[in-house]
C-alpha cells in the first residue's frame, strides 16, 4: 500500500491517541528503516530503546522463527522452558532475585507498586516517586508517573502517592512516614529529559529504606538490558533495589516487561495476588533469551561504552561550537542533548535528512542508538545533526 492509502486506513480505524509522523515503515536492519516511499533512515531513537540489537537481528529473527513452529503460548498453569530460562538470565546478570512476567512496563510498575505494599508492614502503602518522572500510564503508574500533563482528564488518581525534586533526600526524608512502603525511580529518567540520578543520592535512598522498613523499586524499563553500558542501569552507581522492573529492549521489539524482586520480597507474591495471561509467554521469553545471548556473544556492553563516550565527546565538542547546546548528559548510550530552545523543529529537521532521533520534555534531544552500533554509524548521524544545530543557529540570528 501506499503511504496516503495507510494513513487513510489509519484515520478510518485506528484511535488517534498518538501524535504520529506522516511516514509508513516497512523494513528495519540494524540502525536503518524503510518507509514505504523507499527512503532510509538512522535510527538513533530505536523506538525508546526497545530495538536494541538493531532492528530485526538475524539471530533474533531466527530464535523467533523458531519458537512460532514450535510454541507461540502456553497459560502460566504450565511451565515452559523459554519463561525459566529468561528469568535465569535476568536473575544471573542482576542480583539473583525471582521474576514476574507481563507484557510492558506500565505493568511491570504496577505489579512492583502491588508487590511493595504486600511486602512491608500492614499499615504500609504509600509510594514516593519523582517529579519529571514516568512510569507508565496506567492508573497506579500514571499517578506514580509526576507530570501533571499525563494525568490530566483522570482524577481522582490512586491515593497514596507524593513526588520529590530528583537528588533531592531532604525532600524524600520529609515525605516518609510510618505508612511509606516504597521509594520508586529510574536511575536515568528517560522521558523526564534524561536526567540522571546521583549515586550519593541514590545510595541514600538505599539506607532510608532500610532504616524504615521500606522498598527500593528501580524501574529500569528504559535503562536495562545493556542500554547503559551494563547489564542494569542500577549496576552503574552500584545500588541494589529491592524490586526492579524492565521492558523495552528485554525483547528486541517483541512485547514483554517483567520485574525481580529478592527473594524475600519475591515471596510475597502467591497465587491469585497478580496475574497476566500473556506474560513470559514462549515467543516473547524465547525473543529475550535471544537478546541476552547477542549482547553476551558480541559483546555489547562493552560497545555501549564506548560508543556512548564517543558519543558524548562528540556532542560536547559540538557543544562548544554551538550555543544552542546547553547542556550534555547520560550514561552509555542513554545520551540527552539539551537545548536552549525548544527541539521539536531541530528533531523533524533531522528526520527530512534522514535521521530519527526524538525530542523530549519540549527541549532535550534525546538520542539512544542501538548497542550494536558503529563508529562510522554515529558520525553519519552527528554529521547530519551538527548541521541542523547549526542551521538552527543561523536562523535563529
Amino acid at each position: 500500500m501506499k503511504t496516503q492509502e495507510v494513513i487513510a486506513l489509519f484515520n478510518k480505524y485506528v484511535m488517534a491517541n498518538y501524535t504520529r509522523l506522516p511516514l509508513v515503515a516497512v523494513r528495519g536492519e540494524g540502525p536503518y528503516i524503510w518507509d514505504a516511499d523507499g527512503k532510509r533512515y538512522l535510527d538513533l531513537f530505536s523506538g525508546w530503546a526497545v530495538t536494541g540489537v538493531g532492528h530485526c537481528h538475524p539471530r533474533l529473527v531466527e530464535a523467533i522463527a523458531k519458537q512460532a513452529a514450535q510454541l507461540i503460548y502456553m497459560p502460566n498453569t504450565w511451565y515452559t522452558e523459554p519463561q525459566g530460562r529468561l528469568a535465569e538470565w535476568i536473575a544471573t546478570t542482576s542480583f539473583g532475585g525471582k521474576c514476574f512476567f507481563c507484557n510492558s512496563g506500565a505493568e511491570a510498575n504496577e505489579g512492583a507498586i502491588k508487590l511493595a505494599r504486600l511486602a512491608t508492614a500492614k499499615e504500609k502503602y504509600k509510594i514516593i516517586s519523582f517529579e519529571n518522572g514516568f512510569h507508565g500510564r496506567t492508573f497506579a503508574a500514571v499517578t506514580a508517573t509526576a507530570q501533571p500533563k499525563y494525568q490530566q482528564g483522570f482524577a481522582p488518581l490512586v491515593p497514596g502517592f507524593s513526588y520529590a525534586p530528583l537528588n533531592d533526600f531532604e525532600a524524600v526524608e520529609k515525605l516518609v512516614d510510618d505508612e511509606t512502603a516504597a521509594i520508586l525511580i529510574e536511575p536515568i529518567q528517560g522521558e523526564g529529559g534524561v536526567n540522571v540520578a546521583e549515586p550519593e543520592f541514590l545510595r541514600a535512598l538505599r539506607d532510608l529504606c532500610d532504616q524504615r522498613g521500606m522498598v527500593l523499586i528501580f524501574d529500569e524499563v528504559q535503562t536495562g538490558v545493556g542500554r547503559c553500558g551494563t547489564w542494569w542501569g542500577y549496576q552503574v552507581p552500584g545500588v541494589e533495589p529491592d524490586i526492579m522492573t524492565m521492558a523495552k529492549q528485554l525483547g528486541g521489539g517483541t512485547a514483554i516487561g517483567a520485574l525481580a524482586a529478592k527473594p524475600e520480597v519475591a515471596e510475597h507474591l502467591k497465587p491469585s495476588t497478580h496475574a497476566s495471561t500473556f506474560g513470559g509467554n514462549p515467543l516473547a521469553a524465547a525473543a529475550g533469551c535471544a537478546v541476552f545471548e547477542i549482547i553476551r556473544d558480541e559483546n555489547l556492553l562493552e560497545n555501549a561504552q564506548k560508543m556512548g563516550a564517543y558519543l558524548k565527546q562528540r556532542m560536547l565538542e559540538l557543544k562548544q561550537d554551538v550555543p544552542l547546546i546547553a547542556e550534555v548528559r547520560g550514561t552509555g548510550l542513554m545520551v540527552g542533548v539539551e537545548l536552549t530552545e525548544s527541539g521539536a523543529g531541530v528533531a523533524s529537521a533531522c528526520l527530512a535528512k534522514g535521521l530519527h532521533i526524538n525530542c523530549t520534555h519540549g527541549t532535550v534531544l534525546r538520542i539512544m542508538p542501538p548497542l550494536t552500533i558503529t563508529r562510522e554509524q554515529l558520525d553519519e548521524g552527528i554529521t547530519i545533526l551538527a548541521e541542523v544545530l547549526r542551521t538552527q543557529r543561523t536562523a535563529g540570528n
